[in-house]
């Protein structure tokens, strides 16, 4: 008894760290979009705020990005983080944001089937029922209040494919973090950091050439000063995801950062942006049981 009394906090602090994650992440949606009106584009945005948290890791520990050299692996881990966030935050500033989200919390799915075939996770009973839970969940909180006729009327267009590239993406970077978990944290943080710069402001400088993305405007101290805050968050975010990714299952990391659409929700009726309905409510109670679950069981 005192056994397990024991283990319970080693246990909860992983989840506990992913919830912190999704939580800031579950309300970055509104910062994100400040800054669009201020003309900022998102992706300029993210590399940015990535470059700020990089530049403070470094500051911190200078010799942290030698790891990139001495672990190959990492450069699949800048990717895939890099690639999670173009799709998601492009997706957002140019698609329907609920449809957006929607599609990209299909990720639970892909992580199952990547923790397969990366890791040799093979899928339980236990972890299907639980994604399906989850899942089950989402799908309550963010179907359309007209069902398939208004999902089914907006047709399948570039904002979806990159909310599945960026879902798809985030699965992988669940997965590659539980691989990775022998390397140091600063290095893993150093891969994250640096391929939310490189990736997002490659996105960024292609998208210009080709009309999609406006350039990065003057120096504005309002605008400036939120990217540095952002910065923190992100960084305190991302030694959150990495810090109980590792400790947790692929597809269990993936049912718990599902909570994000509750934060998501909470905070868009907070500033007025959405209503409580019985529908959001039921949503919510099936992510936070499915969550539950999963933490249960690791």
């Amino acid at each position: 008894m005192q056994r397990a009394a024991a283990r319970a906090p080693g246990a909860l602090l992983p989840v506990l760290a992913l919830l912190l994650n999704a939580f800031i992440w579950g309300v970055s949606w509104w910062p994100f979009r400040q800054l669009q009106h201020a003309g900022l584009h998102p992706l300029w945005s993210t590399s940015l705020l990535y470059a700020v948290a990089l530049l403070g890791l470094l500051v911190w520990r200078p010799r942290a990005w030698q790891g990139m050299w001495r672990q190959p692996g990492l450069w699949w881990l800048l990717l895939a983080t890099g690639m999670t966030n173009v799709g998601f935050n492009w997706a957002v500033a140019i698609g329907d944001v609920v449809r957006v989200v929607l599609l990209f919390y299909l990720m639970p799915g892909w992580a199952v089937l990547l923790a397969w075939l990366v890791l040799g996770e093979r899928p339980t009973r236990a972890s299907l029922l639980r994604l399906a839970l989850a899942l089950t969940g989402v799908l309550i909180v963010l179907w359309p209040a007209d069902g398939m006729a208004s999902v089914a009327s907006l047709g399948f267009s570039a904002a979806d494919a990159l909310a599945l590239f960026g879902g798809f993406s985030f699965a992988l970077t669940t997965v590659l973090l539980r691989r990775q978990q022998h390397v140091p944290g600063t290095e893993r943080m150093v891969a994250m950091f640096g391929g939310g710069v490189l990736m997002a402001g490659l996105a960024a400088l292609v998208g210009g050439q080709f009309g999609m993305v406006e350039a990065v405007p003057a120096v504005h101290a309002g605008w400036a000063s939120a990217i540095v805050a952002m910065g923190l968050l992100f960084f305190i975010s991302n030694m959150g995801l990495q810090y109980g990714a590792a400790r947790l299952s692929s597809s269990n990391s993936s049912i718990v950062m599902l909570t994000e659409i509750v934060f998501a929700s909470v905070s868009s009726i907070a500033l007025g942006a959405a209503t409580l309905s019985l529908r959001t409510l039921v949503g919510a109670a099936l992510i936070l049981l499915a969550s539950l679950l999963a933490a249960r069981s690791d």
